[in-house]
């Protein structure tokens, strides 16, 4: 992957307001699946110009995370200690670290949460058990492991680090360098045994 030309893609979405105006649901996935194979800003523009302000924005935001998760996706894929998943349909796995797989998510810090940043990085299992049990529904929603990077802007635009692909880099490298699946963090979540971890991405 060009990673290089991913961040460039992607800080051309940064200038526009991040708004959902709705849940995500698996309907309006299914209206905005052509953002899997629209690799450019541009041609993004042009594909979502008859929509209306809604489904624009959604499929806006929809772009810019998919590309984001690929690369951070492809970020851990070249660590020596990290196996990816070639199977691109299997929803459960991207990665496998030391034998230990994982689903990946990158996710702003929660206003749900109703602690401070400080709180949670002095408690991490609550936050992992709060995203569990309160991000990703429908189609996305499962209880197996997972790794999620949460972002911390402080200047509360949390969203656009998603954009910062050499910090997001730095972050993973540190993290997949000092990786310890003793020091994970274990759930059971409705008979569920979970491994999971946060890897903070701050600036």
């Amino acid at each position: 992957m060009d990673f290089a030309r991913v961040e460039n893609e992607l800080k051309k979405r940064i200038v526009h307001p991040y708004t959902w105006g709705r849940k995500q649901s698996d309907e309006w996935d299914l209206l905005t699946n052509f953002i899997y194979t629209t690799y450019s800003f541009e041609k993004l523009q042009v594909k979502i110009s008859s929509f209306e302000a809604h489904l624009k924005n959604y499929a806006l935001n929809r772009w810019y995370n998919f590309w984001s998760a690929q690369a951070v996706e492809n970020l851990f894929g070249l660590h020596q200690k990290v196996n990816p998943n070639r199977n691109k349909f299997d929803k459960l796995i991207d990665f496998s670290i030391e034998d230990v797989s994982f689903d990946h998510k990158t996710t702003i810090f929660p206003k749900g949460f109703g602690q401070s940043a400080d709180f949670a990085k002095n408690n991490p299992q609550k936050l992992v058990e709060w995203l569990y049990k309160n991000q990703s529904q429908e189609g996305r929603k499962h209880l197996k492991n997972r790794l999620f990077i949460v972002l911390l802007d402080k200047n509360n635009q949390h969203w656009k680090l998603k954009s910062e692909i050499n910090l997001l880099k730095t972050a993973i490298d540190k993290y997949v360098e000092n990786f310890d699946s003793n020091k994970l963090i274990k759930l059971k979540i409705e008979n569920n045994d979970i491994q999971s971890d946060i890897i903070w991405v701050e600036n």
